[in-house]
């Protein structure tokens, strides 16, 4: 762009200084437009496939979780649940010793929390076995039916379990049990894992919510709380 000169009294050298000063402002706000842009937010967003790599190694290379469920799933989760989650581990209010080395903020920081919870957010894992075009190889295949993710049925009262979750936990994770942002998703995740998160909250090992750090769990039965997570795995898309 041409930029439009007064003219001056300046001597060569000044004039050329100044001409420098002014390309130099014009490259500056250029960039500093540049990097506010959705575009060049989007594209530091590239470093969360590395940062997946180490996350992998306990929940996935699909955020799928592992060990039948002693690690969660993290796939799909809403992103604004996983950035405070690891904010919580760092700051130690949520007290998980494993996760105190890869939350430190030498390690771990802000940008990068942003990046992964965006990352794995966008993940999606299907419920239903893959149907196979038949040109595939067999590393794709494989791919294919590990990032499958069925949660085993609970048995219990699935009426029962219904009536207590539409009641009391629907408004904030959601009718369908999918979560909603800052609260988690329930369906889809590892009903042993929801059960061990259930008995931290009971015992005052983690806080459920502000009110009461047991929250409505303080109020249910052993038997209630088996219903609802046989519920949660009744209504697990199908698709």
């Amino acid at each position: 762009m041409k930029i439009p000169v007064a003219l001056s009294a300046q001597s060569p050298s000044a004039e050329m200084a100044r001409r420098a000063g002014v390309g130099f402002s014009v490259i500056f706000i250029a960039l500093a437009l540049y990097l506010l842009s959705p575009g060049a937010r989007a594209a530091g967003s590239e470093s969360a496939p590395e940062l997946m790599g180490v996350c992998a190694t306990c929940h996935g290379d699909f955020g799928q979780g592992g060990a039948r469920g002693e690690y969660p799933r993290l796939a799909g989760l809403p992103a604004k649940y996983i950035e405070s989650q690891l904010k919580s581990f760092r700051a130690r209010k949520r007290i998980n010793i494993p996760m105190f080395p890869y939350t430190e903020e030498r390690e771990l920081s802000d940008e990068d929390i942003r990046a992964i919870s965006g990352y794995l957010s966008g993940i999606t894992l299907p419920t239903a076995q893959p149907k196979f075009k038949g040109d595939e190889d067999a590393l794709t295949r494989l791919q294919m039916m590990e990032k499958v993710m069925i949660v085993p049925r609970v048995e219990g009262d699935i009426a029962n379990g219904g009536k207590i979750y539409q009641k009391e936990c629907y408004t904030c994770h959601a009718k369908d049990g999918r979560g909603r942002g800052s609260f988690p998703m329930l369906v889809g995740q590892y009903s042993n894992y929801l059960r061990k998160q259930v008995n931290s909250y009971l015992k005052g090992e983690r806080a459920h919510d502000e009110e009461d750090s047991r929250g409505i769990l303080a109020e249910l039965k052993d038997t209630d709380i088996r219903d609802i997570l046989a519920y949660l795995t009744s209504i697990q898309p199908q698709e």
